[in-house]
């Protein structure tokens, strides 16, 4: 489809048009979108062969949702498994650019709604899913290597603008930088935590597994890690430094995934690196292993000659108050003040990955003002072992299962309880603490964005370190 397009005027829009409408060798982002779309297909497919469709979607009786997402419910167990089998065929359309830009649309909308049903679901890179997926919905990533392009040759391209390749790299930076910073914390850097909870009870390991014990290795990684989630991103833009910050990003992320059980995470950022190589990265590859010359890339315009589409300016706009978001969203746990790691307001969506180690158990104590009986109320009524480990340690969480509680009662006995919560919790080994203030009445709170002054302060008592009981072992 040609879009209409406007002479480009003078001034700074003429050099920013320049910039961003600048065609780039499309081999790059072809070469994204088809990795894109497999991970989407293998992560479908794995939640159907493993089960995990009906353990988080189907045989849990009560869905923790998100603040102002209390409308959106499950489908049936037939309708969740269908629309997982849907999620792969999208998938596999955007890989192989077949119908991207409704493929990529329907994978967007399906995959956001799988994982706004229930908050315990939540994981960061879920998130920087739907955020790729977001941003590819408005590129057009199947004007090149894609069925496409075969079907339809009218809209067949060899160069794509430039614009899509600083889109990505902005998301995928975000995730890094913020990572790095949220790691710039006492725990992670002064008392290696929850690093040295993690690592010491992984000493069953063949070879490695002694050196896991060690309080020095625990303490080399924490840094590294802080290191690594800071500065690679420099790296990966620069070109004489990027083959080598990619073989590190290989190597950290490989080792996250031998170590810890992190899912998908590793092969998704590993994949996300890649839009920090040159447009031409597939065919310099192909160069490289064909030790011959492959196809040379297509052959630029002068970027002067690319015309300016209509409401350009609008959509810079856009962009830029979408990168904006990106940026600052994140640092939205610092209004509240606090350790986020404890009181955990704003600490989701804010790529804050692998900080916590936290242990919990909650007692709700449900009170009938008419009489002052007080029954308590265990939480495996309402949630499965699962999301009560999950649950457990997350205050917004408790307090949304709290005001449930209070809704039964009421509707069984026609009056609303008080609610309060016996909510101890250990953060990275600590002694364990009352999280939530036991004398306030939960079901009278409302949910919200405000500072909950109804979490306990963060408790003053240092992690403790754990020593190597590996020689202990017969």
């Amino acid at each position: 489809m040609t879009e209409r397009a406007e002479a480009v005027p003078p001034g700074r829009l003429a050099r920013l048009a320049s910039l961003l409408l600048r065609p780039e060798d499309a081999a790059a982002l072809a070469a994204f979108r088809f990795c894109f779309g497999v991970l989407g297909c293998v992560s479908a497919i794995r939640f159907l062969a493993y089960g995990w469709v009906d353990e988080f979607f189907v045989k849990p009786r009560f869905f923790l949702s998100y603040w102002g997402f209390d409308w959106l419910a499950p489908l049936s167990a037939r309708g969740m498994h269908a629309l997982f089998v849907a999620l792969a065929v999208v998938s596999a359309c955007v890989a192989v650019g077949f119908l991207y830009r409704a493929a990529i649309v329907l994978f967007l909308l399906g995959f956001t709604y799988v994982q706004l049903l229930d908050v315990t679901n939540y994981l960061n890179h879920y998130y920087l899913v739907s955020l790729l997926a977001l941003l590819l919905s408005f590129m057009p990533l199947h004007r090149a290597y894609s069925v496409d392009a075969w079907l339809f040759p009218k809209q067949r391209s060899a160069t794509l603008p430039a614009w899509c390749t600083y889109l990505l790299r902005v998301q995928v930076g975000a995730v890094y930088f913020f990572a790095g910073l949220a790691k710039v914390n006492s725990d992670w850097l002064l008392h290696a935590q929850p690093l040295n909870i993690w690592l010491s009870s992984r000493t069953y390991l063949p070879i490695i597994g002694p050196l896991l014990g060690e309080r020095w290795v625990a303490f080399a990684m924490s840094w590294a890690g802080c290191l690594f989630d800071l500065t690679v991103v420099a790296f990966l833009l620069t070109p004489r430094t990027r083959v080598a910050a990619y073989a590190v990003v290989l190597f950290f992320h490989g080792v996250t995934k031998l170590l810890f059980p992190i899912g998908m995470f590793p092969a998704i950022m590993v994949v996300a690196a890649l839009v920090f190589f040159s447009p031409s990265w597939p065919r310099n590859l192909a160069r490289f292993f064909r030790r011959r010359a492959s196809a040379p890339a297509p052959a630029l315009p002068a970027p002067a000659a690319a015309p300016l589409p209509r409401f350009f300016g609008a959509r810079v706009a856009v962009a830029a108050c979408y990168c904006a978001f990106q940026l600052l969203w994140p640092l939205r746990t610092h209004l509240y003040g606090g350790n986020v790691l404890w009181h955990e307001q704003g600490i989701r969506f804010s790529w804050r990955v692998m900080l916590r180690e936290k242990n919990g158990s909650v007692t709700y104590l449900v009170t009938d003002p008419r009489t002052g009986r007080t029954q308590e109320v265990p939480p495996r009524k309402y949630l499965n072992g699962r999301q009560e480990r999950d649950f457990s340690t997350q205050p917004d969480l408790i307090l949304r299962l709290a005001q449930q509680i209070a809704l039964d009662f009421e509707a069984r006995e026609g009056v609303r309880p008080i609610v309060r919560a016996h909510a101890p919790v250990s953060l990275n080994g600590r002694p364990a603490e009352l999280l939530i203030d036991p004398t306030v009445d939960l079901a009278s709170i409302s949910d919200g964005l405000a500072k909950a002054t109804w979490i306990r302060p963060v408790p003053t008592a240092p992690p403790i370190h754990l020593e190597s009981l590996a020689w202990h072992r017969p």
